[in-house]
């Protein structure tokens, strides 16, 4: 449960205004569909963090635990620096509606989510908990949870919640999390 509850809230966090949540806003103003949109964030997300969930499963395989332990720590802490760096969109990116609405947006958002913030968390988590099911339904639970309004909702939801005060509560999780890691706080659990 813990696995669960700390994937959701830490992508949750880690969402708001993030790029995938910016590509969020464009799709909905560009296509007006939001059902299709969100079943291709869904669709994207499912897969990208069961891949992003499976490395972090591997990893924690191949290192022995000590330097598992220092990974994850400097990792998490990395992130913490990481979620305070403010994420745009290019607009210049090709438009994608020549595949209709789901498609594209499955493709949109699993290439947006390639090495993103939520992907790298989502590697980190599954290799600290062990745990790759909670790790994967928590973390798109997390991405729903941040992009469903923002496609109903649109920038009016962006404009109203304070993008720094979030990030900073998530950065402070993701030190707390680096910190608990590198004191060794789970061992008992095989770090």
């Amino acid at each position: 449960m813990e696995a669960f509850l700390v994937s959701t809230g830490i992508v949750a966090l880690a969402e708001i205004g993030d790029k995938t949540q910016l590509l969020a806003f464009v799709l909905a103003t560009q296509f007006r569909r939001p059902l299709p949109i969100v079943f291709g964030i869904f669709v994207a997300t499912l897969v990208n963090h069961f891949f992003a969930a499976a490395v972090g499963s591997w990893i924690t395989g191949v290192m022995g635990p000590e330097v598992l332990r220092w990974v994850l720590g400097l990792g998490f802490l990395a992130m913490a620096a990481w979620i305070m760096v403010p994420d745009e969109i290019d607009e210049n990116e090709p438009h994608t509606s020549r595949y209709g609405v789901f498609a594209a947006t499955v493709i949109a958002f699993f290439l947006a989510e390639m090495g993103d913030k939520t992907q790298i968390a989502t590697v980190a988590l599954a290799a600290r908990f062990e745990q790759i099911v909670p790790v994967v339904v928590g973390t798109t639970l997390g991405m729903m949870l941040a992009n469903v309004p923002a496609v109903y909702i649109g920038k009016r939801a962006a404009t109203a919640v304070n993008l720094k005060l979030v990030h900073g509560i998530a950065a402070v999780i993701f030190v707390a999390l680096g910190v608990a890691t590198l004191l060794g706080v789970g061992q008992a659990v095989g770090l």
